[in-house]
């Protein structure tokens, strides 16, 4: 049996459906029951936990081969990661209690970056459950070419996107999230001792052009890219109903500076299959048009 915590998400989900795929026992733990009827009806055992709750949790760990735990997404949080800090806290002693066989965990590129950043979130679930009893794998993971569906809408209509990562003919590592949900998978099937450390991105490295030229490509209509200034971005996020966007500048900051990178850039790396072509094309076929 294997635990998978966030399967109502893009990642979670992957990991689920893939072993299931393999014909492997999934348990997938969600926060509301109703939300795990869909994956009932696929086969896989349903846990109910609040990602705060260690008791909750320390029950859908229990009697499990492997664990994919991932922290719940909070682009505007707190001074301080209070909301990362109590789930760490939880995911930490649910795990002690719990003892599973091993534990994948989902974290990021820059989780090991010393600078304040939004990704610091997960530096701190590192730290916590790197000295944990068992085998623990951290899967760090590229930006997702999903972020791209916010551009959809603006690429179809306008044939124009806004990046905040910049220059616009600079590279960035990025991976689709299914190729992160099957790596996850694939961890938690193989076996290995003590502490392990993944770095995850694409075939390629992508710029914002190359996001632009793939939305062109998609849409058969020209798309552009077109930067957003770095000192508008403290307006705009708070516009959009941010409280702290500190932490998130610092992030983009941190990629488009290069200090937010793979120790061996591209060069150690783990490569996935889907290059961003054709995560932009499921992202335009997935998402209706205003006239569909």
């Amino acid at each position: 049996m294997f635990a998978i915590t966030g399967a109502t998400g893009k990642v979670g989900g992957a990991v689920a459906r893939t072993l299931l795929a393999a014909h492997r026992s999934v348990r997938v733990v969600v926060r509301d029951i109703d939300k795990g009827k869909a994956w009932s009806a696929c086969g896989a055992a349903v846990a109910v936990a609040d990602s705060g709750d260690a008791a909750a949790l320390t029950a859908a760990f229990s009697d499990s081969e492997g664990v994919f735990v991932m922290l719940p997404s909070t682009f505007d949080p707190t001074p301080g990661f209070s909301e990362a800090r109590a789930v760490v806290t939880a995911f930490r002693a649910a795990l002690l209690q719990a003892r599973p066989a091993k534990v994948v965990v989902l974290s990021t590129i820059g989780a090991d970056a010393s600078q304040p950043n939004l990704l610091n979130q997960l530096g701190l679930l590192e730290t916590a459950l790197a000295d944990l009893p068992m085998p623990v794998a951290f899967l760090r993971a590229a930006w997702f070419m999903e972020n791209a569906s916010w551009d959809v809408a603006a690429a179809r209509t306008d044939g124009a996107i806004t990046s905040y990562l910049q220059p616009l003919d600079k590279a960035f590592p990025m991976i689709a999230t299914d190729d992160v949900g099957r790596t996850a998978a694939e961890l938690l099937l193989d076996s290995w001792s003590d502490r392990r450390v993944v770095e995850l991105e694409g075939p390629f490295r992508v710029s914002p052009n190359d996001i632009a030229g793939a939305f062109s490509r998609a849409l058969n209509r020209p798309v552009t890219a077109r930067i957003v200034a770095r000192d508008s971005w403290d307006a705009l996020f708070r516009a959009q109903g941010m409280r702290n966007p500190t932490p998130r500048m610092q992030m983009l900051d941190g990629f488009n500076d290069g200090w937010i990178d793979f120790a061996q850039r591209d060069a150690g790396s783990r490569k996935g299959t889907i290059a961003i072509d054709q995560a932009i094309a499921a992202l335009v076929a997935r998402t209706p048009s205003d006239a569909g």
